[in-house]
């Protein structure tokens, strides 16, 4: 049976901090992780991604064999005091996540980004049913 499965964020490894969070599994409010809520309706899943202040054009959605890969990326604007700006805390860099779409009639996908929302539908691919019959002997 498919389920969607989601690959591993990318993380670094050698982060301490990380490594705690992950291993006591308070991470859930990291800044680099892409949070997705899947919903099955039946002939199709509907993938959301929160993707808040990113532009259409800084995400990038590919397909490899079984694995489907959202990537967006934001660039540092690194200017010093900038409109005033005395201290930035938002995040910059390439956030990624990989999921399996084994059972999904890839053809079929349709993407679609509204309010920082991204919305993947992925319909179902039929199951295939055996071909039951009788052979007759020669």
């Amino acid at each position: 049976m498919f389920e969607l499965t989601p690959y591993s964020t990318r993380r670094n490894i050698m982060d301490p901090f990380n490594f705690f969070n992950d291993f006591f599994g308070t991470s859930s409010n990291s800044p680099m992780e892409l949070r997705t809520d899947i919903t099955d309706k039946g002939d199709s899943f509907v993938l959301e991604a929160d993707l808040p202040g990113f532009k259409k054009e800084d995400i990038k959605i590919d397909l490899e064999n079984d694995r489907l890969t959202i990537t967006a990326s934001r660039k540092n604007e690194s200017e010093e005091n900038k409109n005033g700006c005395i201290r930035r805390e938002r995040s910059y860099g390439t956030f990624s996540r990989s999921f399996d779409v084994s059972g999904i009639e890839t053809s079929g996908i349709k993407a679609g980004y509204t309010d920082g929302v991204l919305t993947l539908t992925l319909p179902k691919r039929p199951e295939l049913v055996p071909d039951n019959r009788t052979i007759s002997i020669e």
